[in-house]
């Protein structure tokens, strides 16, 4: 097997670090524990809130705390670096530049597989940070991809499965979820970005159906494959 590490800087949130290595277990094709990817995982849950710093908080902080986490990874012999939280990825180009190992970039991966689907134009469900800061639209527009945002009262449903059911433990709403659904497919998109890794974890409770494309699980599979590992077929 490969001498390649894999380094999880998580806990943004914990339950979606924890759902994030599942993941990287259901999909490797391992018949026994020394099959399986080598990983350090390192859930920070002190890293400042990333939507409320890049809106105005301490961004800068905030970057300083990330790139402390990925170096305690880099220093750990990690080989493959990744982050299973798309606001952070605002950040994902500078924390590469300051570090010797790669960084899986999940939005650019997420979009490339979109955009090798065929889809044209896609909703983008994420925190008000990764939205407004772009991260998915900078990604979009260099494949081609048209993205839509949500109109203000979707996103307070995106944002309150997000911040007042997920990371508070619950499973989510499936009535908000169902008006996020009806918003997309009358908008004519013929996709939809799950950009945020609590979203993620809604999947994992409720299942959804192939329209949408679940960043984390790109991420999850980006990883395995970077690290020189099989992907066990879904």
């Amino acid at each position: 097997m490969s001498e390649s590490r894999l380094g999880i800087l998580g806990g943004m949130g914990p339950q979606a670090t924890q759902d994030f290595y599942q993941r990287i277990l259901d999909r490797t094709d391992a018949s026994c524990d020394q099959e399986h990817l080598p990983t350090l995982i390192w859930s920070d849950t002190a890293i400042p809130d990333r939507t409320a710093a890049i809106l105005g908080g301490d961004a800068e902080g905030c970057y300083r705390r990330l790139l402390e986490g990925a170096r305690l990874l880099e220093r750990g012999g990690c080989t493959v670096l990744a982050i299973p939280c798309n606001t952070s990825h605002y950040f994902a180009d500078r924390l590469q530049g300051d570090l010797s190992i790669p960084l899986i970039h999940m939005p650019r991966e997420t979009v490339a597989v979109l955009a090798a689907q065929g889809r044209k134009k896609v909703g983008i469900l994420g925190t008000d940070g990764t939205i407004q800061a772009g991260v998915y639209q900078k990604e979009c527009d260099a494949q081609g991809v048209r993205l839509l945002s949500p109109p203000a009262e979707i996103q307070k449903l995106v944002m309150s499965i997000i911040y007042d059911e997920i990371k508070r433990g619950e499973t989510g709403s499936r009535e908000k979820f169902a008006a996020i659904d009806r918003w997309l497919r009358q908008a004519g998109c013929d996709g939809a970005i799950l950009g945020c890794t609590e979203l993620s974890v809604y999947r994992t409770y409720h299942g959804l159906p192939d329209y949408y494309l679940d960043a984390m699980e790109v991420l999850a599979e980006k990883c395995i494959t970077a690290c020189g590992y099989p992907l066990r077929m879904v």
